[in-house]
């Protein structure tokens, strides 16, 4: 076994990075996490420097991971904003730190791509020891799949949070999705579409490669638009979206609404082999419903036509269980090197996922549904 490690995704064949998934989570694709470095979305200044880590058995691939040396913790979405200051009193430096992850998306995946078990335990082990080895203050998997927990050993400290997915029960449309829902849910659904339809807005939903360049500029001004409000920097590029459209043509789902002959407002989705992820979403003038109408309906009626099981809208929004969502658990495992933080921060993790625990029941006693079945949200 031998672990090397990359300063560009462009270093490890795309044939063998994608021969250790599955395919069924677009972001782990060697098309997708490649294009984000080839078209300047990465950036050290904005705290990601590639690192990615790789394990080769008799000069072949059999396990990989995509990481990043961390400058900060922007774009990660566990926040351990109180780790990095309770360091900072101490005169410790907490950054660089080493993330799996993908880079500015919290969306549950595969993040230890492995042949088996065992290479991925390995991948692991070798990467921490390299952490140490490097005088890192940390090692961290964040938003990693179920079935990759089996992989952390003792030392590793679990973190869960909750977004709120959707479910597909095989309705055959979006009527009846809505026949399932409590009669006053229901009919609030209803009554938000019909205000978008009556402000005459209409839909046109298309992969990328049914997208137009006009499309494509007109999402990314959206995408824009909406960081700007917030005040935040766009890491993503143009042509980023315009290389999505042609590296993964459909799997990128581009929901644009449009008023009197223009694009006033749009989400951009990206699909996996069962699951509807959404990403970003803009737009050009406000109206009642049209955020929850672009960013929700839509997408759902997508995922029924298409007979996709799971739509992931993004991280946050409460607002979203009375459109169906409901509370899903996250996972992240995290290695401090420092024996005395991580005995502390072990506690501490003990009662966040306690506090979790109980915050998603409570969501889930306010579910829209008539009724829930004996496993609402599955384990992704």
């Amino acid at each position: 076994m031998r672990l090397k490690l990359h300063e560009r995704l462009d270093e490890i064949p795309a044939t063998a990075w994608d021969g250790l998934h599955d395919g069924a989570n677009p972001f782990l694709a060697h098309a997708f996490l490649a294009g984000l470095e080839r078209h300047g979305c990465l950036r050290p200044a904005w705290g990601w420097t590639p690192r990615h880590a790789t394990l080769w058995r008799d000069g072949e691939l059999v396990a990989a991971a995509p990481a990043y040396l961390k400058a900060n913790s922007h774009g990660e979405f566990v926040f351990d904003h109180a780790w990095a200051n309770a360091y900072a009193r101490a005169g410790l430096d907490y950054f660089p730190k080493w993330l799996v992850a993908v880079p500015y998306t919290p969306v549950t995946g595969p993040r230890l791509l492995a042949r088996d078990e065992n290479d991925r335990a390995a991948l692991l082990v070798a990467m921490r020891g390299q952490a140490d080895r490097d005088g890192l203050s940390s090692l961290h998997v964040n938003f990693h799949a179920a079935v990759e927990d089996a992989a952390f050993g003792e030392g590793w400290l679990a973190r869960e949070d909750v977004q709120f997915h959707w479910h597909n029960r095989g309705w055959p449309d979006f009527e009846a999705f809505l026949t399932d829902l409590q009669p006053k849910k229901r009919k609030n659904l209803r009554q938000e579409r019909e205000k978008v339809r009556r402000a005459g807005y209409r839909y046109r939903v298309v992969h990328g490669d049914e997208a137009g360049d006009t499309d494509l500029e007109a999402m990314y001004y959206f995408y824009c638009r909406t960081f700007a409000d917030y005040g935040n920097h766009p890491a993503l590029s143009l042509e980023f979206f315009r290389h999505l459209a042609t590296a993964m043509p459909r799997q990128l789902v581009l929901v644009l609404a449009e008023r009197a002959g223009e694009v006033a407002a749009g989400a951009l989705c990206l699909r996996g082999s069962d699951t509807l992820y959404g990403r970003y979403w803009g737009a050009s003038e406000n109206a009642p419903g049209l955020h929850f109408e672009t960013c929700y309906h839509q997408g759902i009626e997508y995922c029924l036509r298409e007979k996709l099981a799971v739509f992931e809208p993004g991280a946050q929004g409460v607002h979203k269980i009375a459109r169906g969502f409901l509370p899903v658990a996250t996972r992240s495992h995290h290695h401090v090197a420092e024996p005395r933080f991580a005995t502390a921060l072990a506690e501490w993790c003990a009662q966040e996922r306690l506090a979790v625990a109980r915050h998603r029941a409570s969501l889930l006693g306010h579910h829209p549904y008539r009724e829930l079945p004996a496993d609402p949200c599955p384990a992704r």
